[in-house]
């Protein structure tokens, strides 16, 4: 039973006026809906469970509680599914992981993890309703905390120092500490382990599986990660840059400017790939300048020339004070609204509204103080949190490390995609990452043996923009992984606002591109094919490092507990 339409996680960010706060209650709720593989589907004669489910209520792990095991009868929705409850702490920090293990009463002998979005580790609570009516073993957590997708105070102990335990449950440990005792609670259910383990996620969900690879490498066979929110010491601080740039200059703009310049940065660049569809699939050619709009007229006001250097800098992205590249800015193309949110009033005032997450990076991980009023920042200020939070945080949660060596010699694949109109987690800094995996394991063909980045133009984040977005990628993992059927390319399709699809096109596996034959529909993905026609050449070249290290930060060891930076980070990694 495939998904039609839209990535497993969720089908897209929601964005426009509204504050980020209120996009979140909705976005939260998707996030958490996830589902399974079709690969999956048929499971008549899947396997029984060899002991009752009560009985998992007496089983022992290590460090871990078993606080119910329930039987769950088969609804008009859902098979029969065991539903088992524990809690798992690391002492002597006293943390509390809570974990959820959903067991069907015909399983399909593999184990799905699935993520979670934002600062939410995931979903204890509930199964996967797709993943259990396809036979999957499944599992989800809350990486030690309980918060919504915007709310990152865990991280703050109450006496204003930094809870390293949770910062560390929420990185990397809690994903892997789920993942081990689901596996000892399914053999203990079935009678023997799952012959297939996958993981499955987008955003957080995403970065949790390329930690996954980076740090525990034999934890699952097949890691689906799409928009994989990466590079996450430097882009959460670099999601600020926009609203400190309006802040400074004391111009709040409204949201249907941002919209004008979005639509014409589509106009002007629509066409550079032979098609003109409202899709810009040479993103990397287009070379948008807001200046060209000063002086045109929308429904909240003339655009002004102080509008169009904003938006500039927003596209831009953040620079250090010489100049130098500090990380990308937005696609031309994209949407405003996710990052760079305001709210216009009936009587024409416009007010900030920052991105919950971002501004929460910044009160509880940077400033580590809840009183801190992000619109008394300056810039000097936001440049010595940019580098506190890549010093700080990237060795424990930026998951960028290049060498997957392991992984790769476990038999591991990893299938990942992300939108080139993602607004929230810059897709250029997930093709740097794939760049340098290039560079360390060997060259572009050795990579592509494990490894498949598929970018999607003119999609956002996890789904939704104007592009075709993959439809299935978890199943192509799968056969990927169990039939070793490497996809040179993923289903896509766009839905319209009545739910159907009106767009197909190949999603190709990086560096190619869907290029369009000459004949037929350009909405039809049989008119396309995957060629080198453009390779998609990273924004901010003439900004990169140049091997010797940024002094401003890149020198700088992770001191926090008394470590040096994780894996011989000495420079700040920005790889174009």
């Amino acid at each position: 039973m495939a998904r039609a339409g839209m990535p497993r996680i969720r089908a897209r960010w929601v964005t426009g006026v509204a504050s980020a706060l209120a996009a979140l209650s909705v976005v939260v709720a998707v996030w958490l809906g996830t589902g399974g593989s079709a690969l999956g589907a048929s499971n008549a004669a899947g396997q029984a469970p060899a002991v009752s489910c009560d009985s998992l209520a007496g089983l022992k792990l290590t460090n871990t509680t078993v606080t119910s095991a329930t039987e769950v009868p088969a609804s008009t929705t859902l098979p029969a599914y065991c539903n088992v409850q524990l809690v798992e702490t690391n002492p002597p920090a006293g943390d509390q992981i809570h974990i959820g293990v959903f067991l069907p009463d015909s399983w399909n002998g593999r184990f799905e993890g699935i993520g979670g979005g934002g600062f939410v580790g995931g979903n204890p609570s509930s199964p996967s309703p797709t993943a259990i009516q396809q036979g999957y073993a499944t599992a989800g957590t809350d990486t030690g905390h309980v918060a919504d997708g915007g709310q990152g105070a865990f991280a703050l102990n109450p006496d204003g120092t930094l809870n390293w335990q949770l910062i560390d449950d929420f990185s990397y440990l809690g994903i892997h500490e789920m993942t081990v005792t689901s596996k000892a609670v399914i053999a203990a259910y079935y009678g023997s382990g799952p012959r297939y383990a996958y993981w499955n996620g987008c955003s957080t969900g995403g970065r949790q599986g390329y930690m996954e690879a980076q740090r525990y490498p034999t934890d699952y066979n097949g890691i689906y990660a799409g928009s994989p929110a990466i590079n996450w010491a430097q882009f959460m601080v670099a999601q600020m840059w926009g609203e400190l740039q309006m802040n400074l200059a004391h111009d709040f703009i409204p949201q249907c400017k941002f919209a004008a310049a979005q639509q014409a940065a589509v106009a002007q660049c629509d066409g550079l790939d032979g098609v003109k569809d409202g899709i810009i699939s040479d993103w990397a050619s287009c070379h948008f300048d807001a200046r060209s709009l000063i002086g045109t007229v929308t429904a909240c006001g003339t655009i002004t020339a102080t509008d169009a250097d904003i938006i500039n800098k927003i596209l831009e992205g953040p620079r250090f004070p010489n100049g130098r590249f500090m990380w990308y800015g937005l696609v031309p193309g994209t949407s405003f609204s996710g990052l760079n949110n305001t709210v216009t009033a009936a009587d024409g005032t416009t007010t900030p509204a920052p991105f919950l997450i971002s501004l929460n990076h910044f009160v509880y991980w940077l400033a580590q103080n809840p009183n801190f009023n992000w619109e008394t920042m300056t810039y000097p200020q936001f440049v010595r949190f940019f580098i506190q939070s890549y010093v700080e945080f990237n060795p424990v949660i930026g998951t960028n490390n290049p060498n997957l060596t392991r992984f790769r010699d476990a038999g591991g694949k990893l299938l990942s995609w992300v939108g080139t109109a993602d607004q929230l987690i810059y897709p250029q800094g997930v093709i740097g990452y794939y760049q340098s995996v290039i560079d360390r394991m060997g060259g572009l063909r050795r990579t592509q043996q494990f490894y498949r980045l598929f970018i999607a133009p003119s999609v956002a984040h996890c789904g939704g923009g104007s592009g075709a977005a993959p439809t299935d990628p978890f199943d192509a993992m799968v056969n990927w992984v169990e039939h070793g059927q490497a996809p040179s390319s993923l289903a896509g399709a766009h839905t319209n606002s009545s739910g159907q699809v009106d767009l197909t096109r190949p999603v190709c596996v990086y560096p190619l591109v869907a290029t369009y034959t000459g004949q037929g529909s350009t909405n039809d993905a049989a008119n396309f094919v995957c060629a080198p026609t453009f390779i998609p050449r990273l924004p901010n070249a003439e900004g990169r490092d140049d091997g010797r290290g940024d002094r401003h930060y890149g020198r700088a060891g992770n001191r926090h507990r008394g470590r040096g930076v994780a894996r011989g980070d000495r420079r700040f990694n920005a790889r174009t």
